[in-house]
Formats: structure tokens, C-alpha cells, sequence
């Protein structure tokens, strides 16, 4: 069984990000789910990149990355929307990662200064017409198109934060769905 890091999405570690979390753990994976928000969590995406701003990126990204500091290098980087920042980030620069999920967002392969690193797979997901995921969507079928171990899954809709059940954008065919091929991911590891 694989060993996931999860980041939750810029309106925080949300009930319906543990949830997430929970599926997998049912499918008998470990799962970390740090919170960067220390206990907050938004109701829109606006006042989530609010708070985000005013406690800075870099804070944010340090605390995801301290969340590593006791846990194996052997993980498996997730991240949802804003947690792909952090989870891409590690995927690509952390030495041992076994594999990533990008949620909802997908950052040029290029802005961590290095090539996806070989032996590392990942799959992307996001919605076709999504317009915060369509401005990803260009890195997405980069990464898809240049690494043999990636793949790309894009569902109808335009839900940003589909997958997460406490909020008014879930969608439950397709987060079914998504969750069907993370967990066939999680178990090919």
C-alpha cells in the first residue's frame, strides 16, 4: 500500500478534503493531510487566496514542506488545486517520491526548474471547461505528452473543486470516478 501526502485546496483542509483522505485510507493506504491554515478554512475560493496572500506563499509552501520532515521519502505527492503547488514541487524535487496526483491544477514542469524526474508517475485531473484548471490545462498536456508514466483526465464540467463533497461544486459521478483511478494509480505502485 502506498504512503500519501495530501495538501488540501486554498479554502482549506475542508471536511470534504478529509473525506477524500478517507476513501483512501478505506482502500487500506496511508494518508497524511498536513493543514496549512492552522484549523481555517474559507467558504469561497477568494477568501481563501486572501488568507493565503496575507500569510505569504513562501510560509505556506514551508509548511508544507516541514509536514515531509518525519514521514519516509517514499511518498506519494498529492494536492488539490492550490496544494498541487506544493505537491508538484516535492514530487519533482524530493529525492524517493513514488508517484503524484495532481488535483484541479497543474504548474509547468519548468517552474521548478528541473524535468519531471524519471520513474516518477502521475496522473492530472481536471475539468474540460473549469476556467481556473483551462489556464493549467496547457502544462497538464505537456507533462502528459513528455513523461511515458503520466496520464491526463479531463471530465465534463466545469466545477473547479469537484472532488470535494463539502462544497456546492462537488460532483459525484465524476469524483466517483476520479477516486476509481487514483486508487487503481495507488495500487500499481
Amino acid at each position: 500500500m502506498a504512503e500519501v501526502l495530501l495538501y488540501h485546496h486554498v479554502q482549506g483542509l475542508t471536511a470534504g478534503v478529509r473525506a477524500f483522505a478517507d476513501e483512501l485510507r478505506r482502500a487500506g493506504h496511508t494518508v497524511h493531510t498536513p493543514d496549512l491554515f492552522e484549523g481555517r478554512t474559507f467558504g469561497t475560493l477568494e477568501e481563501g487566496m486572501e488568507f493565503a496572500r496575507d500569510r505569504g506563499f513562501d510560509t505556506l509552501w514551508e509548511r508544507g514542506a516541514a509536514a515531509t520532515e518525519n514521514l519516509s521519502p517514499n511518498l506519494v505527492y498529492a494536492g488539490f488545486s492550490f496544494g498541487v503547488t506544493i505537491a508538484q514541487r516535492l514530487a519533482q524535487t524530493r529525492p524517493g517520491a513514488r508517484g503524484a496526483l495532481l488535483m484541479h491544477a497543474c504548474i509547468p514542469v519548468t517552474e521548478y526548474g528541473q524535468s519531471w524526474p524519471d520513474n516518477v508517475p502521475v496522473q492530472i485531473h481536471g475539468k474540460e471547461d473549469d476556467e481556473f484548471f483551462d489556464e493549467d490545462l496547457p502544462a497538464a498536456h505537456d507533462l502528459a505528452n513528455s513523461v511515458p508514466t503520466a496520464e491526463l483526465f479531463l471530465y465534463s464540467g466545469e466545477q473547479h473543486l469537484f472532488t470535494d463533497s463539502s462544497l456546492a461544486s462537488f460532483d459525484e459521478e465524476a469524483s466517483k470516478l476520479l477516486l476509481h483511478r487514483v486508487r487503481t494509480f495507488l495500487a500499481s505502485l
